[in-house]
């Protein structure tokens, strides 16, 4: 518990650090420049008819968020399938702990007090996507930070480190990057939406639910109220 203590305390520390120097300086600082460069990369390749435009366009549609839970899923089964009896009951309680720190995270990274919209809100004279197509493409938001869809990737990404190994990490970060990518790409988050708002809840929260016995007591919990047989 002490050595997990030491890591506990390192990961606030990063949280912080990364929050605060994005949130203190004037204008956001180096973040800013690096927020635009890569807004502007991304929209000056928004051109009407192109193929970028309408792969962008598809994977900001609301149905493609089913895709990244589909993915989210798949992987959690792959190792669900592996388990035995007790293991497969363990893993569904693993599930609901996961979701209400994923709740509860969340809701506590909009109390941050920072409120802004877009980047396609923030500047003028850009490419909208969703302007360009026919069907329906977010590409805009009027409270982007901290990037939720982000911060519940991280939260899954750390469960699945801290319950199923460094594989299961691996594969949980593909996902994260796969995902979260097209709303920077459209402009409907910042960078720093995901590179500092999720990130630095993530670092401070997930530190003291899976360092600490917290989320093991919360499986631990619902395993002794939920009836059902532990042996097969």
């Amino acid at each position: 518990m002490r050595k997990n203590f030491v890591k506990i305390i390192c990961l606030n520390a990063v949280g912080l650090a990364i929050f605060f120097s994005w949130y203190l300086p004037a204008e956001h600082g180096f973040w800013f420049t690096l927020d635009r460069n890569i807004f502007y990369y991304f929209n000056e390749q928004l051109l009407p008819g192109s193929i970028f435009t309408y792969i962008v366009g598809l994977t900001n549609m609301r149905h493609f968020d089913i895709i990244s839970l589909m993915a989210m899923l798949a992987l959690y089964g792959y190792y669900y399938l592996q388990q035995d009896h007790y293991g497969k009951r363990k893993m569904w309680f693993i599930g609901i702990t996961m979701l209400f720190f994923a709740v509860v995270l969340n809701q506590l990274g909009h109390l941050l007090p920072v409120q802004r919209c877009s980047p396609t809100g923030f500047f003028e004279d850009i490419h909208r996507v969703s302007k360009m197509l026919t069907f329906k493409a977010k590409d805009y938001s009027f409270d982007s930070f901290p990037g939720d869809h982000g911060l519940m990737l991280m939260i899954y990404a750390g469960f699945m480190l801290k319950y199923f190994g460094k594989k299961a990490f691996a594969g949980s970060c593909v996902i994260l990057m796969i995902f979260v990518l097209p709303r920077i790409m459209a402009g409907a988050h910042w960078f720093t939406d995901i590179a500092v708002g999720s990130l630095s809840i993530a670092l401070v929260g997930l530190s003291w639910v899976l360092l600490t016995p917290l989320s093991d007591r919360c499986i631990a919990l619902l395993d002794k109220v939920i009836p059902g047989s532990k042996t097969k």
